[in-house]
């Protein structure tokens, strides 16, 4: 990836050693691999292992998704807990820590046997993913290196973008041969034998707050931009409001993108097929933030990746019962997929500044992460009771709310007093 953006754009050496040698390039490459393997190993578990599961234990697949249910809720009530602990104790420790714990509850996951242990082991799975997923990585990232946050992340989630893509077919794979248990098992010992060295490893080093021969007045004029008082206030309200609606829609689709598209008239097959394209959406939004937009300030970019988001329902509420819709429908919504999990990172940066970060991340990823845990079973009662054109007024709707949200906060920002705002249109 050019050498993780030339070293994230700046700093010190970046030769065939010295740009690996950077504390910033070591923690993006290491919590690349550990995103992809934690995302792999928990959320995107179920995919693939929720149907054996089922059919081994004689529990309902209501029940055996319901445990993923109970670790967002879970994850979003520790999460400004675990936001403070990473601004008090660094990212590198917590991380770590949530690697091994990650591991116990895997191991825990594989040996229940009653629907209770069962649930028990995902509340415990659910402390693991606050631990260890993007909005850790994200505040750890920036102690790492608070000049370069924004690339950082950017380039981190490229990484994110495959988890999917790669455990799917592993854990299809190890299902296959060894069966669920063992399966879960095998995800406890990646995790422990390469997860927690390479966030400990990773997290190490840390790069000065100011670059060499930056003046000091700059790092300064940075920290002061940062938003103070009731203005601080009311945009993580505003901002909460944005993600908390976004949380509803893309919550929703991370289980029913397909029953969504099959309603839309596909066959199921070439549903299938379709949605698979929602991963590559994310990473070629990544790679547009990374390249052509890299120069535009967070809230530039989030107004976009909102926008996308109720201008995907559009056209598929619109567009007819096609491919042709579905296609457009699938890439819209990824795109905007992609976008908005860097915008979250992004924008609290930009707004608030490095100084307590992990602290901020952990307030306002309380109400995604709740909402994103019910809106699957929510998403599913409307649908049963009024229909699936229901379903998708209501995912448009929310997507209206963060797009009507985003737009005020841009609004505001544009016109508060003392903020410099020369890359915001």
């Amino acid at each position: 990836m050019r050498r993780i953006g030339r070293s994230l754009r700046r700093g010190t050496a970046v030769g065939a050693s010295g740009w690996l040698q950077r504390p910033a390039t070591r923690a993006v490459l290491a919590l690349g691999v550990t995103q992809i393997v934690a995302w792999g190993t928990t959320l995107y578990a179920l995919g693939v292992l929720g149907r054996p599961i089922a059919a081994d234990t004689g529990w309902s697949q209501s029940l055996v998704f319901a445990g993923l249910t109970i670790a967002l809720l879970v994850s979003g009530a520790v999460s400004p807990l675990v936001g403070r602990s990473i601004d008090r104790h660094g990212g590198q420790k917590i991380m770590a820590v949530g690697s091994g714990w990650m591991a116990a509850g895997l191991v825990l996951l594989a040996l229940v046997e009653t629907p209770a242990a069962y649930l028990v082991a995902w509340a415990l799975l659910g402390v693991s993913m606050r631990l260890c997923l993007y909005d850790a990585a994200f505040a750890a990232l920036v102690q790492v290196t608070p000049r370069h946050g924004r690339q950082a992340i950017s380039y981190l989630t490229l990484f994110g973008g495959f988890a999917s893509s790669l455990f799917w077919p592993l854990a299809h794979l190890l299902n296959q041969h060894y069966g669920w248990r063992a399966t879960l098992i095998i995800f406890a010992a990646i995790n422990l034998v390469v997860c927690l060295p390479l966030n400990w490893l990773g997290l190490a080093r840390r790069e000065p707050a100011m670059t060499p021969g930056e003046p000091a007045a700059a790092v300064a004029a940075a920290e002061a931009a940062a938003l103070a008082g009731p203005a601080r206030t009311l945009a993580m309200l505003l901002f909460s409001l944005i993600v908390a609606a976004s949380a509803v829609v893309f919550g929703a689709m991370a289980a029913h993108l397909v029953p969504v598209l099959e309603a839309s008239g596909l066959a199921p097959a070439a549903a299938v097929s379709i949605a698979s394209l929602k991963g590559v959406a994310q990473v070629l939004g990544r790679v547009w933030d990374l390249t052509l937009a890299r120069r535009w300030h967070p809230i530039d970019v989030g107004r976009v990746s909102i926008a996308f988001m109720p201008l995907s329902f559009a056209v598929l509420m619109l567009g007819g019962a096609n491919t042709t819709t579905a296609l457009a429908f699938t890439l819209l919504f990824g795109i905007s997929n992609g976008l908005v999990t860097i915008m979250r990172g992004a924008v609290p940066l930009a707004l608030f500044g490095a100084q307590g970060y992990g602290a901020v991340l952990g307030i306002l990823a309380t109400p995604y992460l709740v909402l994103a845990a019910l809106a699957p079973a929510a998403f599913a009662l409307i649908v049963e009771r009024y229909g699936t054109g229901a379903g998708e007024a209501v995912m448009l709707a929310a997507g209206l709310i963060s797009l009507v949200g985003m737009e005020a906060m841009a609004f505001w920002y544009r016109r508060h007093p003392s903020r410099s705002r020369k890359s915001l249109g």
